[in-house]
C-alpha cells in the first residue's frame, strides 16, 4: 500500500521548520509532499534547501484547504493520501496502526489517528480528538471533545472504532475514494469540508474509522483561532451547506429551519458577551447560505441517503443545559 503524506502550506515556513523533522523521521514508509498554496514567504526555498527529497507542488493561487488539496493531489501517485496539517507533530510508528486498519477492514475508506494537544499532551485536541460525530441537527462533536470541553486522555479511546467523520488535521483517505467523490467541495474554502467529504463517502457506502493506537500532536489555531470571527462565519455557514447537500429533502428543510433559529440564539448570546463581530459573522454566514442555496441544492447526492447519521438528538441541549462534557456519558455504545 503506497502512502503519500501530503502537507498543505501557506506562508508556514516557521511551522515547516518546527514540524517537518518528526514527519521525516517517523514516516519512512511513505512519500512526503508539501503542497504550497501560493505562499509569499520563503517556504518553498526553505524546502528546496533543507529537504531536497520532499516533493514540492506549487499551486498558482491560495484556494484554501479544499481547493489547495484538490489541486495538489492531482499530481501525487499513491494508494492512500494522508492529509496532514503543517502544525502536527507525529510519533514513532504512527503509520502502522493506520495501515493495519486499512488491511484488516477492507471497506474502511477514511481513517484518522488520535489527535492530542501539543501544548497539553495529556488532553485531546479540539480538531478531531478521538473521531467525529454529529447530532440530529448537524452539529459536530468528537469523542474527547464536546464544543470547547476537552477530555484528558486516559486510554478510554485507545480502540479502533467506526466514526462519522475524520478530521482534516490528519486524515487518511484512499485515493480511489477521494477521486470518486471529486475531492473536497471548494465552495467551503476551509472548515468542515472534511465533514462534508466523510458524509458524502458514507452516503456512497464507504466507512470512516478512528485508529486509537496511532496518535499525533496538533498545535491547532495556526490558520484561524477557535474564536476568530472568520472561523465563526465558516463554521456556521459550512454546517448549513452540509445539511443541505447530504440529507433527504424534507428532513434537510426541517433541520435547516431549526438551525437558523438556533443560530439566531447563538447570535444573541454573542451580543450578551459583547462579541459583536461574531454576531455579524453569523449574519454573514446566513446571507452567504441564502445566496448559494440553489447552487448547493444542485450538488445534492441523489441516492442512498443514510438516515441514521446522528449519535444523539441535540449536543447543544446536552452540553449547555445538562452540562454534559464527556462523550461516554453522552453516547452509550
Amino acid at each position: 500500500m503506497k502512502v503519500a503524506v501530503v502537507i498543505l502550506n501557506w506562508n508556514g515556513r516557521a511551522l515547516l521548520e518546527r514540524f517537518l523533522p518528526s514527519i521525516v523521521a517517523y514516516s519512512q514508509a511513505a512519500d512526503i509532499y508539501v503542497v504550497d498554496n501560493a505562499s509569499s514567504d520563503d517556504s518553498v526555498s526553505f524546502l528546496k534547501s533543507e529537504y531536497p527529497l520532499i516533493g514540492i507542488i506549487q499551486n498558482i493561487t491560495n484556494g484554501g484547504f479544499a481547493k489547495g488539496y484538490n489541486d495538489g493531489l492531482q499530481s501525487i501517485d499513491a494508494d492512500v493520501y494522508c492529509l496532514l496539517n503543517s502544525d502536527v507533530e507525529v510519533t514513532p510508528n504512527w503509520l502502522d496502526p493506520i495501515l493495519d486498519t486499512f488491511k484488516s477492514i477492507p471497506d474502511a475508506a477514511i481513517i484518522q489517528p488520535k489527535i492530542l494537544d501539543l501544548n497539553h499532551k495529556e488532553y485531546f485536541e479540539y480538531a478531531g480528538a478521538a473521531g467525529g460525530f454529529i447530532d440530529k441537527l448537524g452539529y459536530p462533536f468528537c469523542r474527547g471533545r464536546i464544543f470547547q470541553a476537552l477530555e484528558k486522555d486516559e486510554g478510554q479511546y485507545d480502540d479502533t472504532k467506526e466514526v462519522f467523520w475524520a478530521t482534516g488535521a490528519c486524515m487518511f483517505i484512499k485515493r480511489d475514494v477521494f477521486k470518486l467523490l471529486n475531492g473536497f467541495d471548494e465552495d467551503y474554502f476551509a472548515h468542515q469540508e472534511e465533514i462534508d467529504l466523510c458524509w458524502r463517502a458514507k452516503n456512497a457506502g464507504h466507512k470512516v474509522f478512528y485508529a486509537g493506537k496511532s496518535h499525533v500532536y496538533h498545535l491547532g489555531g495556526s490558520t484561524l483561532k477557535n474564536m476568530d470571527p472568520k472561523k465563526t462565519f465558516l463554521n456556521f455557514r459550512n454546517s448549513l451547506y452540509s445539511i443541505t447537500k447530504n440529507l433527504p429533502g424534507k428532513r434537510a428543510f426541517a433541520i435547516i429551519f431549526l438551525r437558523l433559529l438556533l443560530d439566531g440564539i447563538a447570535a444573541l448570546r454573542f451580543i450578551f458577551q459583547f462579541k459583536f463581530n461574531h454576531c455579524i459573522a453569523i449574519l454573514r454566514a446566513h446571507l452567504s447560505f441564502y445566496t448559494n442555496f440553489r447552487k448547493l441544492y444542485k450538488k445534492r447526492e441523489k441516492a442512498n441517503f443514510i438516515l441514521k447519521y446522528y449519535s444523539t438528538t441535540s449536543i447543544v441541549w446536552s452540553h449547555f443545559v445538562h452540562q454534559v462534557k464527556n462523550f461516554n456519558i453522552l453516547v452509550k455504545d
